[in-house]
């Protein structure tokens, strides 16, 4: 399995404009096959900062991630969004158990 983890951040007043994108994004990929888990969160202590993290059944399934319509539409945004800084970490895993 590969967990991807990391922050993307935009300027705080573009978060109004971007959660219907974002919401897009999030809809398409947790309906892609090999998709266990796709989230953003807003930090509540840092404005404009999203925390990222998806799990992802394998490499092909992230490879059709990366092709999809989906996530061209998502990049095509970032530019009016503001979006620049992003810090994202692929993690191979194993299967998850309760903690």
């Amino acid at each position: 399995m590969l967990l991807i983890v990391g922050t993307v951040r935009l300027p705080a007043t573009s978060m109004a404009d971007a959660r219907p994108a974002m919401r897009a994004m999030i809809e398409a990929s947790r309906a892609e096959e090999g998709c266990f888990e796709y989230g953003y969160a807003e930090d509540i202590l840092d404005p404009g900062l999203i925390h990222v993290k998806e799990l992802w059944s394998d490499q092909t399934a992230l490879d059709r991630h990366f092709a999809s319509a989906h996530i061209a539409a998502w990049r095509a945004s970032w530019p009016v969004l503001g979006i620049g800084e992003r810090d994202l970490r692929l993690y191979e895993v194993s299967e998850p158990r309760p903690a």
